[in-house]
């Protein structure tokens, strides 16, 4: 089965963030302080890696014009966090396209409004001040990109919850998501062990 499909039949009940860091081989997480602007925000598709210059938003409304149905911009902003690159009409505009969400290091605005609206949005903070559009500023949309350590691709799985974001590599996406569920099935039965009583050390082994 393509990843696009089985994204489309999972997102509901994909595994969280952190089953699928240890299922995946504890790999792939995004620096932590990338979380979603509202704790009930999930995300899940396949990533369109975007670069753009420290306080220019040029190269992500090229990525908005470029993305396809369901992905997911993964955005660095470089060494440029204090600024808001994304806000309402962009989300606005993510929306009407089909895309699934976005991830960026830097900065993001109308907070309120983002929440409102729905996108699932990951941000390395909430920040008023503006950017600017040049058009020979040097970014890049589909280029391979470096969060925090880890490659971004086109095509990879982003996947984000109240926790963090996870980036895994596009081909290894359903088996990790297969894995993550199994790990799952295991937990719950770990957890009516403790719930009758049993004691952590017991249970692990320890």
């Amino acid at each position: 089965m393509a990843i696009g499909e089985t994204l489309d039949c999972t997102l509901a009940s994909a595994p969280s963030t952190a089953t699928l860091h240890e299922a995946a081989g504890r790999r792939g997480a995004l620096p932590s302080h990338l979380k979603p602007i509202d704790p009930a925000m999930r995300l899940l598709g396949p990533a369109l890696p975007v670069r753009c210059p420290a306080g220019d938003n040029l190269w992500i409304h090229r990525a908005l014009a470029e993305a396809k149905t369901g992905d997911v911009l993964v955005i660095d902003c470089g060494p440029g966090d204090e600024f808001g690159y994304w806000g309402e009409i962009m989300a606005t505009a993510a929306i009407a396209r089909g895309i699934a969400g976005l991830v960026i290091t830097g900065g993001v605005r109308d907070s309120l409004a983002l929440i409102a609206l729905g996108l699932p949005t990951f941000a390395g903070r909430v920040c008023i001040q503006g950017t600017g559009k040049d058009p020979a500023s040097d970014g890049a949309v589909g280029e391979t990109i470096r969060v925090g350590g880890v490659a971004v691709r086109t095509g990879d799985l982003v996947v984000g919850d109240a926790d963090g974001v996870l980036i895994l590599p596009a081909e290894e996406g359903d088996r990790v998501l297969a894995a993550g569920r199994e790990r799952d099935r295991k937990e719950e039965s770990i957890l009516e062990k403790v719930r009758a009583g049993a004691l952590t050390l017991d249970v692990y082994n320890l």
